[in-house]
């Protein structure tokens, strides 16, 4: 038996999506941090399946989303329960969702946090926590009985469903239990459908088969009203089993690289923070994964809280700017376990889920209905409360041309240090004056935008405002709107509630 010990700002527990995002963000905010994973290393398991807009335009902001387009296929289609929703006009340069295995999403993610200098640890399973004043103790269990120390500010577990930091930081995990039994698989098929086949409903259950990469596709069965047992180990017999009893066919079935199991069962912790502690990713909620939001949500929550616990940790900020990562992201996953639970109840076999089903497609046939659904699937209609009635304020910036004194850029390009900006678009000079306190933690931007109207979600616009003031995550904290004088105490109030009090002159 060894006991050593070893600091860093923050511990990450999960090396998954999640944690590997929250990784880099701390990291390009100059946090040290390690990430302890309780695997030996990647066991490349597909699981998701990809990307939608939001998370590609968070990638977009940090200038590293060109890696992921390269190694995945776009498609300008979603869907709810298995209705396609068309996302190619929705006011983002990313009108798509971007097919790419989770496995690969891990792996580029990987390159960069190594890139930025993460510390990834392997076969360190989290095993106890003891909280302090100034820190965390995160005991880790390794190979062979080995057994370590991790001696942090604070501790974020990202380490999935059956969290150990959730169990052991006394957070509850409330709410409904599974009621479906789903299998999946990546397969090699010899007698393919002619197309990807969004879910086929069927009286004994439901399937999916999706080409993914040239060979390869993913075979999804649901079964209703049959809840397995989740310690049974599943197998590729099982799921051809499945799929032959659904869909009358294995389409040539074979040569399985993955095999799972998983159901509908739908919880979120109560809280996101205990102490110096905090919850991301499928740590913090689970549910089906109906319209592939699972992956995007965790990558978010990272982007949401990898900013604030950095400013926490320099000292920039109070603690209780951390509260503030609860209070937005949890309401967050809520709306998701309730629109997956909804598109789970629309799979049932029956003739009245066919009824409801043939109302709401043609509902989806509307824009409205459609950019309502694939607003709330992609996270683009997300808007935090901001205290402010401005339509930008608490929404992600639109990605707007600029002409800057350094040349023409998006705005999206401001963000790439993972900083603060305040945006001028007029030249003001009493706005620079109102933000000096701030110099040391927020960018000033001085820009032109030839836009006269900014894209605000859904549909509407609003008159070019006349500064931003722009979170690391790229969600607007404050508006002075055009034509009309600078307020420089609600910009001041604005700065202290995110970036922390005025340094002194």
């Amino acid at each position: 038996m060894t006991d050593t010990k070893t600091d860093a700002d923050v511990v990450i527990a999960g090396a998954g999506p999640t944690g590997l995002m929250l990784a880099c963000e701390l990291r390009l905010a100059g946090v040290d941090v390690v990430v302890a994973d309780r695997l030996a290393a990647r066991t490349g398991e597909s699981r998701a399946g990809g990307m939608h807009a939001r998370t590609m335009e968070v990638l977009d902001q940090r200038g590293v989303l060109d890696r992921f387009l390269a190694a995945g296929v776009s498609r300008s289609i979603g869907h709810f329960s298995g209705l396609r929703l068309d996302f190619d006009r929705f006011e983002t340069r990313h009108p798509r969702s971007l097919v790419l295995l989770q496995s690969h999403v891990e792996r580029l993610l990987e390159e960069w946090a190594t890139e930025l200098g993460v510390r990834v640890r392997w076969s360190s399973e989290v095993t106890g926590i003891r909280q302090h004043d100034s820190e965390v103790e995160v005991e880790v269990g390794g190979p062979e009985g080995s057994r370590s120390t991790l001696r942090a500010r604070y501790l974020v577990g990202c380490d999935g469903g059956r969290s150990a930091v959730r169990k052991l930081a006394g957070i509850g995990f409330p709410g409904t239990p599974a009621t479906v039994t789903a299998l999946l698989g990546d397969v090699e098929l010899t007698d393919p459908p002619a197309e990807s086949l969004f879910m086929q409903r069927r009286p004994g259950g439901d399937f999916s088969v999706f080409a993914f990469e040239p060979g390869w596709y993913r075979v999804i069965t649901t079964e209703h009203g049959r809840v397995a047992d989740p310690r049974e180990p599943v197998t590729f017999e099982e799921l051809r089993e499945s799929l032959l009893g659904i869909a009358g066919t294995d389409f040539g079935m074979h040569s399985p690289r993955w095999v799972s199991r998983f159901g509908d069962a739908a919880r979120q912790a109560e809280r996101y923070r205990e102490g110096r502690v905090l919850l991301a990713g499928d740590a913090a909620h689970i549910h089906f994964p109906a319209g592939g939001q699972g992956l995007n949500l965790g990558v978010q929550d990272a982007v949401n809280l990898g900013w604030k616990l950095a400013s926490v940790v320099h000292g920039r900020a109070p603690e209780m700017l951390l509260d503030s990562y609860h209070a937005e992201r949890h309401p967050v996953a809520e709306r998701v376990l309730h629109n997956t639970r909804a598109q789970t109840a629309l799979t049932r076999p029956g003739p009245q889920t066919d009824a409801l089903r043939d109302v709401l497609r043609s509902l989806i046939e509307h824009d409205d209905v459609n950019r309502r659904l694939g607003g709330m699937i992609t996270a683009l209609d997300l808007r935090y409360p901001m205290g402010d009635d401005h339509p930008l304020t608490g929404r992600r910036v639109p990605d707007i041309d600029l002409k800057t004194r350094d040349g023409h850029r998006r705005v999206f390009e401001l963000l790439r240090t993972a900083r603060p900006v305040l945006l001028d678009l007029r030249g003001d000079t009493e706005l620079a004056a109102a933000a000096r306190s701030w110099a040391d933690r927020v960018d000033l931007v001085e820009a032109r935008s030839a836009a006269v109207h900014w894209p605000v979600w859904p549909v509407d616009e609003t008159p070019a405002p006349a500064a931003l003031l722009i979170r690391p995550d790229g969600h607007v904290a404050w508006t002075a709107p055009a034509g009309t004088t600078l307020d420089p105490a609600a910009l001041q109030t604005a700065l202290t509630t995110w970036f922390g009090p005025a340094t002194a002159d």
